[in-house]
Protein backbone atom coordinates (compact mmCIF):
# COMPACT_ATOMS: atom_id res chain seq x y z
CA UNK A 1 0.00 0.00 0.00
CA UNK A 2 1.22 3.71 -0.85
CA UNK A 3 1.48 6.14 1.74
CA UNK A 4 0.74 9.88 0.46
CA UNK A 5 0.66 12.76 2.55
CA UNK A 6 -2.56 14.65 1.06
CA UNK A 7 -2.37 18.36 1.88
CA UNK A 8 -5.64 19.89 1.74
CA UNK A 9 -7.95 22.46 2.43
CA UNK A 10 -10.56 21.30 5.18
CA UNK A 11 -13.95 20.66 3.83
CA UNK A 12 -13.35 21.11 0.34
CA UNK A 13 -15.58 19.28 -1.41
CA UNK A 14 -13.18 18.28 -4.20
CA UNK A 15 -10.52 17.27 -1.55
CA UNK A 16 -12.70 14.66 -0.21
CA UNK A 17 -13.38 13.38 -3.85
CA UNK A 18 -9.78 13.29 -4.36
CA UNK A 19 -9.16 11.47 -1.19
CA UNK A 20 -12.01 8.89 -1.85
CA UNK A 21 -10.43 8.35 -5.38
CA UNK A 22 -6.87 7.66 -3.79
CA UNK A 23 -8.09 5.56 -1.18
CA UNK A 24 -10.03 3.35 -3.55
CA UNK A 25 -7.13 3.06 -5.43
CA UNK A 26 -5.08 1.47 -2.46
CA UNK A 27 -3.43 4.18 -0.66
CA UNK A 28 -3.03 4.78 2.76
CA UNK A 29 -3.26 8.97 3.00
CA UNK A 30 -2.23 10.66 5.94
CA UNK A 31 -3.91 14.41 5.37
CA UNK A 32 -2.43 17.37 6.68
CA UNK A 33 -4.32 21.30 6.74
CA UNK A 34 -2.56 22.79 4.08
CA UNK A 35 -3.69 26.24 5.43
CA UNK A 36 -1.79 25.66 9.01
CA UNK A 37 1.22 23.92 7.74
CA UNK A 38 3.95 25.19 8.38
CA UNK A 39 5.22 26.35 5.13
CA UNK A 40 8.75 27.52 4.34
CA UNK A 41 9.74 28.86 1.29
CA UNK A 42 12.34 26.06 0.15
CA UNK A 43 9.82 23.88 1.12
CA UNK A 44 6.21 24.80 -0.56
CA UNK A 45 8.87 25.27 -3.99
CA UNK A 46 9.57 21.81 -3.90
CA UNK A 47 6.36 21.13 -4.70
CA UNK A 48 5.92 23.24 -7.68
CA UNK A 49 9.25 22.36 -9.66
CA UNK A 50 8.58 22.16 -13.58
CA UNK A 51 5.08 23.79 -12.92
CA UNK A 52 4.65 27.49 -14.39
CA UNK A 53 4.41 29.48 -12.14
CA UNK A 54 0.38 30.61 -13.11
CA UNK A 55 0.04 26.59 -12.53
CA UNK A 56 0.69 27.26 -8.65
CA UNK A 57 -2.08 29.51 -7.68
CA UNK A 58 -5.70 28.50 -6.98
CA UNK A 59 -7.64 29.46 -9.65
CA UNK A 60 -10.55 29.74 -7.35
CA UNK A 61 -9.03 32.07 -4.71
CA UNK A 62 -10.56 35.20 -3.68
CA UNK A 63 -7.48 37.46 -4.77
CA UNK A 64 -7.04 35.42 -8.18
CA UNK A 65 -10.79 35.39 -9.22
CA UNK A 66 -11.30 38.94 -8.70
CA UNK A 67 -7.76 39.88 -10.64
CA UNK A 68 -6.37 41.73 -8.20
CA UNK A 69 -3.41 38.81 -8.31
CA UNK A 70 -2.49 38.06 -11.82
CA UNK A 71 -0.18 34.81 -11.72
CA UNK A 72 0.77 34.94 -15.22
CA UNK A 73 2.67 38.06 -13.98
CA UNK A 74 4.48 37.68 -11.06
CA UNK A 75 7.67 36.10 -10.25
CA UNK A 76 8.49 33.02 -8.09
CA UNK A 77 9.95 34.52 -5.27
CA UNK A 78 6.70 36.97 -4.76
CA UNK A 79 4.35 34.29 -5.50
CA UNK A 80 5.91 32.40 -2.66
CA UNK A 81 5.59 34.55 -0.60
CA UNK A 82 2.09 35.56 -0.90
CA UNK A 83 1.03 32.14 -0.48
CA UNK A 84 3.97 31.96 2.84
CA UNK A 85 1.16 34.70 3.81
CA UNK A 86 -2.11 33.98 2.09
CA UNK A 87 -2.23 29.57 1.65
CA UNK A 88 -5.46 30.07 -0.15
CA UNK A 89 -3.47 30.94 -3.03
CA UNK A 90 -2.23 27.47 -3.69
CA UNK A 91 -3.41 25.27 -5.66
CA UNK A 92 -4.74 21.69 -3.81
CA UNK A 93 -3.56 19.42 -2.97
CA UNK A 94 -0.45 19.32 -2.60
CA UNK A 95 0.72 15.28 -2.18
CA UNK A 96 3.81 14.08 -1.12
CA UNK A 97 5.08 10.19 -1.56
CA UNK A 98 8.47 8.55 -1.98
CA UNK A 99 10.28 12.13 -2.20
CA UNK A 100 7.59 12.55 -5.27
CA UNK A 101 5.82 16.15 -4.60
CA UNK A 102 2.97 17.21 -6.84
CA UNK A 103 0.63 20.06 -7.14
CA UNK A 104 -2.98 19.45 -8.25
CA UNK A 105 -4.99 16.90 -8.59
CA UNK A 106 -4.66 15.02 -12.19
CA UNK A 107 -5.09 11.56 -12.94
CA UNK A 108 -2.72 10.64 -15.81
CA UNK A 109 0.22 12.89 -13.59
CA UNK A 110 -0.68 10.57 -10.53
CA UNK A 111 -0.38 7.09 -12.29
CA UNK A 112 2.94 8.59 -14.70
CA UNK A 113 4.83 10.35 -11.19
CA UNK A 114 3.33 7.73 -7.87
CA UNK A 115 2.36 4.98 -10.09
CA UNK A 116 -1.30 4.93 -8.58
CA UNK A 117 -4.22 4.57 -11.52
CA UNK A 118 -6.96 6.52 -9.79
CA UNK A 119 -10.03 5.79 -11.33
CA UNK A 120 -12.10 9.37 -12.21
CA UNK A 121 -15.05 9.84 -14.68
CA UNK A 122 -13.38 12.21 -17.50
CA UNK A 123 -15.94 14.81 -17.37
CA UNK A 124 -15.77 15.29 -13.75
CA UNK A 125 -13.37 18.04 -12.88
CA UNK A 126 -11.56 17.56 -9.75
CA UNK A 127 -9.74 20.48 -9.16
CA UNK A 128 -12.63 23.54 -10.06
CA UNK A 129 -14.08 24.30 -7.78
CA UNK A 130 -17.89 23.02 -8.15
CA UNK A 131 -19.36 25.85 -6.06
CA UNK A 132 -21.73 28.05 -8.14
CA UNK A 133 -20.28 31.91 -8.35
CA UNK A 134 -21.20 33.63 -5.24
CA UNK A 135 -23.41 37.06 -5.81
CA UNK A 136 -20.86 40.46 -6.40
CA UNK A 137 -21.45 41.21 -2.36
CA UNK A 138 -21.28 37.98 -1.11
CA UNK A 139 -18.42 36.65 0.80
CA UNK A 140 -15.75 34.59 -0.75
CA UNK A 141 -16.56 30.93 -0.59
CA UNK A 142 -12.91 29.48 -1.26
Amino acid sequence: MTTLVFYEKPGCTNNARQKHLLREAGCDLIVRDLLHEPWTATRLGEFFAGLTVADWFNPAAPQVKSGEINPARIDAASAINLMLGNPLLIRRPLIEADGVRMVGFDAADIETQLGIAVTQNPSRDLESCPRTPAAPDAAPQN
